[in-house]
């Protein structure tokens, strides 16, 4: 691989996809070039405004013999079949998190991407978050000790629509997926899983069996104590936080305000402006992080991008938090199976 730009393909042109379009944009190593979505108005919108091409058929982009790379950002019920497809182009993929709803689907796609030598990586954007990696470079350099307990808080700042909730497949492979990676992130070894859900103020969640609110408690196989807590509402914004504990100290990451301004009077001290509103300005650089990690994958360099047995560990996760949330048991897992 060369030092030109790589040349990226987008596939989907939603929320998410807007945000890769424009960060594929903004980089000076990578330039788009395709734009691909059945609804098509969407991706020639993306086209027009990028100076890609657009078409509604993955196909035509893979045969066109002008992609180095493919960022997939189309509905999680796409992306099996879109990896397959573009891993035997033998274009490399970043594709959006989860890989797939259904654990035997993410199974059976494994041995071609693992064996096909053509670079991959899942879209967990959060492990590319400035202060969450250096909390985790501290960690592993022994400012705390010995890790002992991780908690993570997770609170997003309004429930999605009951469409959303009846494609993404619950709270905890929608949501908490994050958290779960997170967790590996800081503690990999993870074999046991206990979770609890409830429906307290979603009428979406109530229509679909979801949850609203959840709780999951995990434990290592050294003994480590792991807890994750998520919201789907939170009034005083996206609450995004991160405390590591061990026998020599500990860290936190708090939350990011939408300004360094406080103000203090008679009545008050230090009263402040509100925490960012969601992921999309929570997470803007990491996004971008990302995606410079993307192309040195592609590059052939050292890269941090998450795997494909990434994304299977966190989706195995998942289904182990919902089966625990349903029977009420703590529930096993084998990461590594």
């Amino acid at each position: 691989m060369t030092n030109e730009q790589l040349r990226i393909g987008l596939i989907g042109t939603g929320r998410i996809g807007k945000v890769h379009a424009a960060n594929i944009a903004a980089l000076p190593e990578t330039t788009l070039t395709w734009v691909i979505d059945p609804y098509i108005a969407g991706a020639e919108a993306i086209a027009a405004e990028r100076g890609a091409r657009a078409t509604a058929d993955p196909a035509e982009a893979f045969a066109s013999g002008d992609l180095d790379a493919v960022v997939i950002a189309s509905p999680t019920s796409t992306h099996a079949d879109l990896i397959e497809r573009a891993i035997a182009a033998g274009i490399p993929v970043l594709c959006e998190k989860p890989i797939d709803l259904d654990i035997a689907r993410v199974d059976k796609l494994a041995p071609v991407v693992e064996g096909s030598g053509v670079p991959f990586a899942v879209g967990f954007n959060r492990r590319f978050d400035r202060d969450f990696s250096l909390a985790r470079e501290r960690l592993i350099a022994g400012e705390v000790g010995d890790l002992e307990q991780l908690a993570i808080i997770s609170r997003d700042p309004a429930p999605p629509t009951v469409e959303n909730l009846r494609t993404t497949g619950g709270m905890f492979r929608d949501q908490t997926i994050h958290d779960f990676d997170m967790a590996r992130y800081f503690a990999p070894d993870i074999v046991e899983v206990f979770a609890t859900g409830s429906q307290l103020f979603d009428d979406g969640a109530k229509q679909t069996s979801d949850f609203d609110t959840a709780m999951v408690t995990m434990r290592t196989s050294t003994g480590v104590q792991i807890s994750i807590t998520n919201s789907r509402h939170s009034s005083i914004g996206y609450d995004q936080r991160i405390e590591i504990f061990g026998g020599e100290g500990m860290l936190e990451v708090g939350n990011a305000g939408t300004s360094l301004v406080s103000y203090s009077n008679a009545t008050a001290v230090k009263t402040t402006t509100p925490y960012q509103h969601f992921f999309l300005e929570r997470y803007a650089e990491a996004y971008l992080e990302e995606l410079r990690e993307f192309s040195r994958l592609v590059r052939g360099e050292e890269s941090r991008c998450s795997t494909f047995a990434d994304g299977r560990a966190a989706l195995l996760l998942a289904d182990a938090a919902e089966l625990s949330a349903r029977e009420g048991r703590v529930v096993r897992v084998d990461l590594d199976r």
